[in-house]
């Protein structure tokens, strides 16, 4: 593994994690909203089963063309992602490939050939195939979408836990020792769970806006109502499961990426009952400490803390990153003395000692690449502020989607209340002089609504960048610095696709844009 060792230039370090997070973000445009608009259109279709009413049939019909749009925007930005880790990202691959490969095979193999199968039968088989094979096909395909997302979860969340691997000194390759473990981590779990759920709010919102906008319009007003109330259920029942699953992943961090959660609270100095800063200068007394251990009074470490070294809730010290880096160095430099030792045909006494020195620092090889223990703090302002974006939306989220399902089913005594209590700060008007707004809310709710697309979008975005800025400068936790696994070539190369990305990219998603808005123009029956 020479390439691991040479010095790489700087900025194809930096193009190389541009390119990546560029296409990553736009990939992530894309994908919440086929996962969304999959359990959508899963229920409508399920309401034409049971009633063989044909308004629900043209209604899945409308929902399945704009979610078939945007899937096939979403595949195409996700196989170039997937190229990019064996030409910007060589040497990762190299390092780790049997492991992280494992996972991404499986979603190309099994997830995506299913949902390619299934979402034919969707769209082609409606009088091709039985009721319930067609009802079947149409929510295989949201499931082949969301198995699609577990694999590639798994594999991320490998990087920034990894587990059930172990290092050959023979092959320089770390090797997967059980696939249970890479599959079925905890950390994988938790970030499934609350990525998948948290990519139900957007199909949700988008569901919403295009039914506000029929109302606004005063056209397909059954439509809107109907996919309104799924909407909000859906969108409700999410949010909340997104909060819970939030708290579960933020526990999971804190045990495993702790510089991260000191990153995303900008925490200097941790300590016992930690506040959960709101904004700066306003905090919730002990929120912090509960939040990372379900207990008001728990220890959260600081980065001055992670960097200088400190001593656990449970007696034990945690080495501070100085000597981290030492740890680091030596497991390095045991591995070279191991493959000069063999290659000159050592004794066994000889490269023994030096398998016990690699393995025992081998914790920290990662580190041993690291010049400056401030190197492994990440962006603090970027970490900060997108966890606030991510968290503060979910919250109006919550009560918009509490608000929008009281209001659409016209639930006894609590939707009376609920409009009065509207009424008296303002938000409602006495009189309601548009019949058609199911909510019972001023004509200024369905711009809310069209609104709040870009809102869910931007806390989604946010969620990605918490999680992706906060494990700088890991490329894998602990084990490979993202200056090391950069593939060894030009900058200008790496600059060079860059921008045609950016441009292919942005294309995409104007063309996505304009074929949705017509779709959408013309309505279920077109």
């Amino acid at each position: 593994m020479n390439n691991l060792f040479l010095t790489i230039d700087s900025g194809s370090i930096d193009w190389a994690r541009a390119q990546f997070a560029l296409t990553a973000i736009y990939h992530w445009l894309f994908v919440p909203l086929t996962l969304g608009l999959a359990v959508v259109m899963g229920i409508v279709e399920t309401c034409w089963y049971r009633t063989r009413d044909t308004f629900w049939r043209d209604a899945a019909q409308f929902w399945q063309r704009l979610f078939g749009i945007n899937f096939a925007m979403g595949v195409a930005t996700g196989i170039i992602l997937e190229f990019e880790f064996g030409t910007n990202w060589s040497n990762y691959s190299w390092f780790v490939g049997d492991i992280f490969g494992a996972p991404l095979a499986i979603e190309g193999i099994v997830a995506f050939f299913m949902e390619s199968t299934f979402v034919a039968v969707m769209y082609f088989g409606w009088k091709k195939v039985s009721p319930g094979f067609h009802l079947a096909s149409t929510w295989l395909t949201g499931l082949g979408a969301t198995i699609s997302a577990w694999w590639i979860l798994v594999a991320n969340a490998w990087m920034q836990y990894p587990v059930g691997c172990a290092f050959n000194p023979d092959t320089m390759r770390n090797e997967m020792v059980s696939f249970l473990d890479v599959a079925l981590s905890p950390f994988a779990v938790d970030k499934f769970f609350h990525t998948v759920i948290s990519a139900w709010i957007i199909g949700a919102i988008f569901v919403v806006a295009v039914s506000c906008w029929y109302l606004m319009k005063n056209r397909e007003i059954r439509l809107a109502k109907e996919s309104i109330k799924i909407a909000a259920i859906v969108g409700l029942i999410a949010s909340l499961g997104a909060g819970m699953t939030g708290h579960k992943s933020a526990q999971s961090v804190a045990q495993v990426q702790p510089m991260k959660l000191a990153a995303m609270e900008a925490l200097y100095d941790g300590g016992y009952g930690q506040g959960l800063t709101l904004v700066p200068g306003i905090e919730v007394p002990y929120a912090l400490s509960f939040m990372a251990t379900n207990d008001f009074k728990g220890f959260v470490p600081g980065i001055d803390d992670l960097l200088n070294g400190y001593t656990r809730a449970d007696g034990t010290e945690e080495p501070s990153v100085n000597e981290k880096i030492a740890r680091g160095k030596l497991a390095i430099q045991a591995l070279a003395d191991y493959r000069k030792s063999k290659a000159e045909g050592a004794p066994d006494a000889v490269l023994t000692q030096q398998l016990q020195t690699l393995n025992e620092n081998m914790p920290y090889f990662g580190y041993g690449y690291v010049k400056d223990k401030q190197d492994i703090v990440p962006p603090i302002w970027v970490n900060f502020w997108a966890f606030r974006i991510m968290v503060g939306a979910g919250c109006l989220f919550i009560l918009y989607f509490l608000l929008l399902a009281i209001l659409s089913f016209r639930i006894p005594y609590l939707s009376v209340i609920t409009r009065r209590l509207l009424a008296t700060i303002g938000i409602l008007p006495e009189t309601q002089a548009d019949s058609h707004d199911i909510a019972g809310l001023p004509a200024w709710h369905y711009w809310l609504a069209i609104l709040l697309v870009p809102l869910a979008y931007i806390a989604s975005e946010s969620g990605w960048l918490v999680a992706e800025f906060g494990r700088q400068p890991w490329t894998i936790q602990d084990m490979l610095p993202t200056w090391v696994g950069v593939s060894d070539i030009e900058s200008c190369s790496v600059a060079l696709t860059f921008f045609l990305f950016l441009f292919l990219f942005t294309l995409m998603l104007c063309v996505e844009i304009n074929i949705m808005l017509k779709q959408i123009k013309k309505g279920p029956k077109s």
